[in-house]
């Protein structure tokens, strides 16, 4: 455990009156009376984007240290401290290291795997003003990526070139034109591939800047290929992604969940519909959907859409082989642990209690951490195999690197829980694609297998990270297939509705058909062909955008040669 001080001109803090502020996760009334004259401070870092091709590191990556402040919500962080030492050093920022000490103490946390920077900040969010790894060609050195933070509150936003010091990293920031860029590290989610996600909270943020100049500041310094921009959610004060959507490997999301036709539950579904419907995995497949309730108040009768905090389950955080996630009332938070045992097996999984606090200032467990990448990581990246329907050995394709190149790669396999797991050797098919071949299993049985690899460094990993306690899973069954239903061309209930934003309409049919699908005003008056000419068999998703339209009642009608089918939808602009 150290102590690392850091005082000097070059930050201009020569005061510690940050300490005694609790601020909320949005901006207080007095700060947003300062933005109009607000001058967001720069200098420090390196402000041209690197000269390298940067990779943005994906969250469940392994980590070399987990970040904190320590400020409000002492309880809650202690017990963050507490799981995410066993796993990696925990760096708090604070006013006074031994008054830290002191607190973990009286929590009964042990003072291992510690270290602390005594600096100024002004609040406890510091996964909105932290910084973002990278890393140069995948896998070898890495720095820092920070942005302008949305908010007034100047210690916050030089925190993360405290850390880049603290870690001996080099930062990048994205403060000066033409790459000034203004945004927020709970509004931004990442694959580990060069795809990111946010809502469009981002362009809100940004009006000097084309959205195709938002795409190549991110291109630039993170790496990002592929950024896809949500319309925000009607009831999300803060409209930060990680309130409702998670990335839990490169192909899976896990999506908050409301009830049918519950606040935010429509727009939600209808930003999935259209995402499924445009962008794939870094695979080419549709994104793996794991859905993970969203909570009214104890007794079930508030939601966020009149005046319930914000309860999420997907605002969680990776520390290697541990998950961090918040938690509520014991009666939802049994089904959130269940999920989480399916999904994430042999991860230890730790729930933390944050309600009343933090989530009634609009943030919880992810909101409150951040994180610093390992050096020099070995990388490797899998898609799961579905369950198996024809005869034959199953075919494990991997992406390993590390700096150092791959000495060895092996998949290991079970069929019971209980069993031992058996070893195949993969052979590397061309630069960094590794494959083997599991043998073929009785119908019936279920396999159990993960990723061993070995770098020339002796470095070594898994994936899942937690393996051999954790595993991907698929069944095997060479059953006989059903005969496909019947399905005559049909229109699926259309939603939200009310819409304000992005609206899905569902189409489905067992067969091609041709037809149009258009938006009429009440009077029966065409207002916008959605789509005409050749439906494909099956269900497909079609969209209009509401915002910009007059509230009030439409139409949307389906026409094919065979009938007319017309769903009413009202427009209600917020």
């Amino acid at each position: 455990m150290r102590l690392f001080v850091l005082t000097g001109v070059v930050f201009l803090f020569t005061t510690f009156s940050g300490f005694s502020q609790i601020l909320p996760k949005g901006m207080t009334e007095k700060e947003k009376a300062m933005m109009s004259s607000y001058v967001f401070p720069k200098g420090k870092g390196i402000t041209s984007p690197p000269t390298w091709q940067p990779r943005a590191m994906g969250e469940w990556e392994e980590i070399d240290a987990l970040l904190i402040t320590w400020t409000s919500y002492h309880s809650v962080l202690a017990q963050i401290v507490d799981a995410a030492q066993e796993e990696c050093t925990v760096l708090i920022a604070c006013s006074d290291s031994n008054s830290v000490k002191s607190s973990l103490s009286g929590y009964g946390v042990p003072l291992t795997n510690l270290d602390f920077i005594e600096v100024p900040y002004n609040s406890v969010w510091i996964r909105d003003y932290g910084a973002h790894t990278i890393y140069k060609n995948e896998v070898d050195s890495h720095a820092l990526v920070d942005w302008t933070y949305n908010r007034p509150r100047p210690y916050d936003d030089a925190m993360p070139a405290l850390h880049a010091s603290w870690a001996g990293l080099d930062m990048y920031e994205m403060t000066t034109a033409p790459w000034d860029f203004v945004a927020t590290g709970g509004n931004l989610m990442v694959d580990g591939f060069g795809t990111a996600m946010s809502s469009q909270l981002i362009v809100n943020e940004n009006p000097s800047h084309s959205i195709a100049e938002i795409d190549t500041i991110m291109k630039r310094f993170l790496g990002i290929d592929t950024y896809v921009l949500f319309p925000t959610l009607p009831y999300d004060g803060i409209h930060h992604i990680d309130m409702h959507m998670k990335f839990l490997d490169e192909e899976t999301i896990l999506l908050g969940e409301y009830p049918s036709g519950i606040s935010d539950g429509p727009q939600i579904e209808a930003n999935l519909a259209w995402m499924q419907s445009n962008y794939m995995s870094m695979y080419g497949t549709p994104y793996r959907i794991i859905r993970i309730p969203m909570l009214p108040n104890l007794s079930g009768t508030m939601w966020p859409s009149n005046g319930a905090y914000y309860r999420t389950y997907t605002n969680g955080v990776f520390v290697n082989n541990t998950y961090i996630y918040p938690s509520y009332y014991e009666k939802y938070d049994t089904t959130a642990y269940r999920i989480y045992q399916e999904v994430l097996p042999g991860y230890n999984l730790v729930p933390i209690d944050c309600d009343p606090d933090p989530i009634s200032a609009s943030g919880a467990i992810h909101c409150i951490t951040n994180c610093i990448g390992i050096s020099n990581p070995l990388l490797i990246s899998h898609q799961r195999l579905n369950d198996q329907t024809t005869p034959g050995n199953y075919q494990v394709d991997a992406y390993i690197t590390h700096s150092s190149g791959i000495s060895s790669a092996t998949i290991y396999y079970k069929t019971t829980m209980a069993g031992s797991y058996q070893s195949v050797t993969m052979s590397n098919t061309g630069g960094n694609d590794w494959t083997g071949y599991i043998p073929q299993q009785s119908s019936g049985d279920s396999v159990y297998y993960y990723i061993h690899a070995q770098a020339v460094s002796g470095k070594q990993q898994t994936r899942p990270m937690p393996a051999p306690d954790g595993y991907w899973a698929f069944r095997v069954n060479y059953s006989a297939g059903i005969a496909d239903e019947i399905i005559p061309a049909t229109m699926m209930d259309v939603y939200p509705n009310p819409a304000a934003y992005l609206t899905c309409i569902p189409v489905q049919s067992s067969s091609d058909f041709t037809g149009s699908l258009q938006l009429l005003d009440a009077s029966g008056r065409l207002v916008q062909v959605l789509y005409e000419g050749k439906f494909p068999a099956g269900e497909s998703n079609y969209f209009f955008n509401a915002l910009g339209l007059e509230s009030g009642l439409y139409l949307i009608m389906l026409q094919t040669e065979e009938d007319v089918q017309v769903q009413k939808v009202v427009v209600r602009n917020f």
